[in-house]
């Protein structure tokens, strides 16, 4: 499973070190190290927190729609709510809707303690390549 979305995620997805825990069309779970992902002052950079959101999202929408379909976020908000300084971060991702045009995810981001530190929501088109 992670080696196949890793090669369709791109370059910055290892980049960023996301590894995927758990994938389908009903849940999505993956994990990123704080570690080279800060911003000037040690502590994660809330763009890298956004990627693993819009992730997440992709990647399950992505799942939904089946390979025939392309999916692409067209909306996407993040509320940081916790500094992280150290270890992994962990965002699950869960469709609020799934339909035949667009798919709208709810993804939470927890520390290793469990705690949230970021809520994210992504909207996505689904279309057919032309």
């Amino acid at each position: 499973m992670e080696g196949a979305i890793a090669e369709q995620g791109g370059p910055l997805l290892a980049r960023l070190g996301i590894e995927f825990v758990e994938a389908s069309a009903e849940r999505v779970v993956a994990r990123m190290p704080v570690q080279g992902n800060t911003q000037p002052y040690g502590i994660l950079h809330g763009g890298a927190t956004a990627a693993l959101c819009e992730t997440v999202a992709s990647v399950g929408s992505g799942l939904i729609a089946g390979p025939e379909r392309q999916v692409m976020g067209i909306e996407l908000n993040v509320n940081h709510i916790r500094s992280v300084r150290e270890g992994h971060v962990t965002a699950t991702g869960v469709p609020l809707h799934a339909g035949r045009t667009t798919a709208v995810w709810d993804v939470r981001v927890r520390d290793d303690q469990d705690r949230l530190v970021a809520a994210g929501r992504l909207t996505v088109i689904i279309r057919t390549p032309r």
